[in-house]
């Protein structure tokens, strides 16, 4: 088990099989057919170095994605460029260094931007990893767009000890619920990994300690999904 930060130990989690973009879209037909039905490309204002697939509302999205799974589905939030995401995708894309030729997890990953920055930036691998399976299958769209390669991994991975030098995570602390256990996992990474950066856009569940700042961008978005058109968002580096 790993030790976690208040002394206690956290469940070991098994690690699911890592598939390349190119298998996630052949053995997700009907989820890809979606992805490109209900999406356009764009490019994220902060980072628009890629083109993803985004969409321009979010309550039609959704309805959508309930009506073809005929049950309640998560929000898509795989479908839009947050602030945080953005700002740590800018980051990585300055600071090259900080992920060249090292393993990285790209945890909570939605659409992947976050994962194809640190590729672009000379990571030797990238694991993007989401809970959502539209998530799975949008960032393996958006590799494909970008022609750059990623092992995606559907699954909670909380709690793991994952294969990797370097832990990314963007926009993670908006659920009361799931903040908390996220921040002990983050924090028992940045012991044992060489770093752990945590974008984010000034959400309700940002933990108030063991963070270390390392940036802020002004970032343009959406009233769609924001409450303003500007939205600053920082990144951080997870400290013990």
């Amino acid at each position: 088990m790993l030790p976690a930060a208040n002394g206690a130990t956290i469940p070991p989690v098994d690690w699911p099989q890592p598939r390349p973009a190119f298998r996630v879209l052949v053995e997700s037909p009907v989820d890809h057919a979606f992805v490109l039905d209900h999406t356009v490309e764009q490019r994220p204002p902060l980072v628009p170095e890629f083109l993803l697939r985004a969409a321009s509302e979010l309550t039609p999205l959704w309805e959508a994605t309930e009506a073809a799974a005929a049950r309640p589905q998560p929000p898509p939030f795989w479908a839009f460029p947050w602030v945080g995401g953005q700002a740590l995708a800018r980051f990585v894309l300055d600071h090259p260094s900080l992920v060249a030729k090292k393993r990285v997890l790209d945890f909570a990953s939605g659409g992947g931007l976050v994962a194809l920055a640190a590729r672009r930036a000379g990571a030797a691998v990238v694991t993007a990893v989401d809970i959502d399976r539209m998530a799975i299958v949008a960032a393996a769209v958006n590799a494909q767009a970008n022609e750059l390669e990623l092992d995606l991994v559907l699954g909670d991975v909380v709690g793991s000890n994952p294969n990797a030098d370097v832990i990314l995570t963007g926009d993670i602390c908006y659920e009361g619920a799931s903040a908390p256990r996220i921040a002990v996992w983050l924090r028992v990474l940045a012991r044992d990994h060489e770093l752990v950066l945590l974008g984010d856009g000034g959400r309700a569940f940002l933990p108030d300690r063991k963070l270390a700042l390392q940036a802020r961008y002004e970032v343009p978005t959406t009233r769609e999904i924001e409450s303003s058109e500007r939205r600053e968002a920082a990144v951080w580096r997870v400290v013990t």
